[in-house]
């Protein structure tokens, strides 16, 4: 496969040695834009006051890079200048919250490989799905250290296989004592994005996300209005279960571009992503959360032929209802980019994805969520040009 990191990436030579991997030095070859030091994320411009600098967030860390959702791939979207590190959590047999993707973990650990573990898999249905494999709710903790992680799409990023095998599967509270490290040591303070993954669902096989989640917060002093945290999920109830229980961190309600919250979907009733997005759900959004994450195609759709469109009226709602927005997920192989702005006809290969943030960024953001951190950087420096 052609290599495709140079002239975006900049960063070579990892450190991997246990606990904490991933730390990169910049190449003596390769331009990078500093990072302007981080502010702590907040309301949009039309919630009142100036607009704030948008939040790069490093999407599972440096997935782009280093398999997702390890400690290797947060740090090293620090390091590249990333503002957040963005984890999903789901719950383990003993209720301990862990960075995956997926309460399924087949795709993403070398479960599959590992004989002790072979009558574990089995076939559960997920927010409707009936879905087979190996499931985080069926494993310890200690069991599930055993794992080690890999890469969870090999056909598009090849060069991030050589890394299999060599990470574990974080915890939570391992990633906030890694944002406090860093913080320290890069002399910025990082914050955590992180997700409550299919919470009907934990809920239901009684290992609910949200009792946890908010504790932790607390133990770690984040359970504050500035804090560097912000809460988010595809679902509406836990949202609000959780400014109920005392979470007073920012919210960010996620947003999909087709179909519900499988909240209201398990429940018969309630908006669709649709209405949400709407100017008065935008307005009842605001009730509960301080911003919206939408695809990225309800800020800027594609045309019938795969290229960029005009912009919709997403941001200029959402920033008159008081929230501000942080679409998913940027990337920059050929095969995530509008059909205009891939270069070549290999599908792996890195495109124009910094002029689609730059195009993106214009259209009013407030951040956006990036698989390649080091790229948004640059996007975001060169959209203020």
């Amino acid at each position: 496969m052609p290599t495709r990191r140079a002239a975006l990436a900049g960063f070579a030579g990892a450190v991997v040695s246990a606990p904490l991997a991933g730390a990169l030095a910049p190449s003596a070859s390769a331009t990078v834009v500093a990072p302007v030091p981080a502010q702590a994320p907040g309301r949009a411009a039309g919630a009142g006051g100036s607009r704030r600098r948008p939040l790069v967030v490093g999407h599972r860390g440096a997935s782009g890079y280093r398999p997702e959702h390890t400690l290797a791939s947060y740090e090293l979207a620090a390091r590249m200048g990333a503002d957040v590190m963005e984890p999903d959590l789901v719950a383990t047999k003993d209720g301990v919250l862990v960075c995956r993707h997926e309460p399924e973990i087949g795709g993403t650990t070398d479960v599959a490989d590992r004989p002790e573990f072979a009558d574990r898999r089995r076939t559960v249905v997920l927010d409707g799905v009936t879905v087979t494999g190996w499931w985080t709710q069926d494993l310890t903790l200690a069991e599930l250290k055993t794992l080690r992680a890999k890469e969870r799409i090999p056909q598009v990023r090849q060069e991030n296989t050589m890394y299999d095998g060599l990470f574990e599967v974080p915890t939570f509270v391992e990633l906030l004592e890694l944002r406090r490290r860093l913080s320290r040591e890069l002399d910025r303070e990082l914050a955590v994005y992180p997700e409550t993954k299919h919470p009907t669902y934990h809920r239901a096989i009684g290992l609910p996300l949200e009792e946890t989640l908010l504790a932790t917060l607390r133990r770690y002093g984040l359970n504050r209005a500035d804090a560097p945290v912000l809460v988010q999920s595809f679902e509406v109830s836990n949202l609000e279960s959780l400014r109920r229980m005392g979470l007073r961190t920012r919210v960010t309600q996620l947003l999909s571009a087709s179909g519900a919250p499988y909240d209201t979907v398990a429940r018969g009733s309630g908006p669709t992503y649709a209405e949400l997005a709407a100017p008065a759900g935008l307005r009842g959004v605001a009730r509960y959360a301080d911003g919206i994450g939408p695809d990225k195609s309800q800020v800027i759709p594609r045309r019938a032929d795969g290229t960029l469109g005009t912009p919709s009226t997403l941001v200029d709602d959402a920033h008159a209802a008081g929230l501000f927005v942080h679409p998913y997920t940027f990337r920059a192989e050929n095969t995530f980019l509008p059909a205009d702005y891939r270069r070549g006809d290999a599908l792996p290969d890195f495109g124009r994805g910094v002029d689609e943030q730059v195009t993106f960024l214009r259209a009013g953001i407030d951040g956006l969520f990036a698989d390649q951190p080091d790229v948004a950087v640059l996007a975001r420096a060169l959209a203020t040009v």
